[in-house]
């Protein structure tokens, strides 16, 4: 059997956390900031835990 490969656009964007998580960064942050208010604008900036209904998904294009 050939060795699974991980799926590189995943790769790229989200990271693994200790305790099996996962951590990407947020949408809504590339235009638009005129509609956004202040603490929008700052609550996007940095990382946040991935979503567990969507975890196991890219959990599985991660680690093959």
């Amino acid at each position: 059997m050939p060795k699974y490969k991980t799926h590189r656009a995943s790769a790229k964007r989200f990271k693994k956390t200790a305790n099996g998580g996962l951590k990407s960064a947020n949408a809504y942050t590339s235009h638009r900031f005129h509609g956004k208010t202040k603490k929008q604008r700052r609550q996007l900036r940095g990382t946040s835990m991935m979503n567990h209904t969507t975890l196991k998904t890219y959990t599985q294009m991660l680690s093959r």
